[in-house]
């Protein structure tokens, strides 16, 4: 089934300024969840950006951060955004079925909230170049626990694309010069 942006919600996940330094691929996921941001932006699929603990990890980092209104970013304690029933609620007020998810880390929060999340009813698609963690094989183990779980792994262009449905719109005339 292909991603439909009137379903959708892009859940950004602990891309925050003390974790990314610790990410050999920080910068390209920061990218690509910069892109799923401003093409959520251009097609009102709402975005929720989390926060693990942001006294000890900081804020968003300030890429992303830029695009967000403060009342789309909510800070958590556990790893598992469905373990926190304010999250929870956010993400239900906006009746959208799927989550489209990036962020970090791909092992310990993204993987537990996609994981929690699915448990709840959600249906959370994870985008796999928009993911890191601090070792690569940590980043692939949980991408392939993810997917032995049901969980449908995509790439942000996949998403972009699927979101748009069709070439020659004014959607897709402002969003090209994004992936390009």
């Amino acid at each position: 089934m292909l991603l439909d942006a009137a379903r959708s919600l892009l859940l950004l996940v602990d891309s925050q300024t003390r974790l990314a330094p610790a990410i050999p691929d920080a910068d390209a996921c920061v990218r690509c969840c910069r892109l799923l941001i401003e093409t959520a932006m251009r097609l009102d699929v709402p975005v929720v950006a989390i926060e693990q603990y942001p006294q000890g990890l900081g804020p968003t980092v300030p890429k992303l951060a830029a695009l967000l209104d403060p009342a789309q970013v909510h800070a958590k304690r556990h790893f598992s955004c469905a373990a926190e029933p304010r999250i929870v609620a956010a993400l239900e007020a906006h009746a959208r079925p799927t989550l489209v998810i990036c962020g970090m880390e791909a092992h310990v929060c993204v993987l537990q909230s996609a994981l929690g999340l699915k448990a709840l009813g959600f249906a959370p698609v994870v985008v796999a170049d928009a993911v890191a963690s601090r070792r690569p094989e940590s980043r692939e183990v949980a991408l392939q626990r993810m997917r032995g779980h049901d969980i449908e792994i995509v790439t942000a262009e996949m998403v972009v694309f699927e979101w748009l449905r069709e070439a020659g719109t004014p959607a897709f005339r402002a969003i090209l010069p994004l992936v390009r």
